[in-house]
């Protein structure tokens, strides 16, 4: 957040939900609810990149990519306990509330 944009994120994944193939949307979420906003920015960006998600997807544990300057204590024990439900929630809430079908994208915006 700031004093001119706030930015959430919601998964709408296409697949079935399962610890191995939701690495990202975790370090995701858990970046939301553990790191200042510098971090956040930075952390989000290399998380984002495709040869991190490809690194991930061949095992490499998301504490590797960890970044100078964050709370490297807290992302992992918000990590290693976010359980896959909060994903489950997103996703039921994209498909009967938002009416998004199962891996579509959207963006919404609620200006204050």
């Amino acid at each position: 957040t700031s004093s001119h944009t706030r930015v959430g994120i919601l998964n709408n994944p296409s697949s079935k939900i399962k610890e191995d193939n939701t690495a990202i949307a975790r370090g995701i979420l858990t970046t939301f609810l553990t790191q200042n906003n510098s971090s956040l920015k930075s952390f989000l960006s290399k998380l984002t990149k495709e040869e991190t998600a490809k690194s991930l997807a061949a095992g490499t544990k998301i504490a590797k990519f960890l970044i100078p300057g964050m709370d490297d204590d807290a992302f992992e024990k918000k990590y290693n306990t976010l359980g896959l439900d909060i994903i489950k929630t997103h996703q039921l809430f994209c498909q009967e509330v938002l009416k998004l079908l199962p891996g579509q994208m959207a963006v919404m915006s609620n200006g204050r």
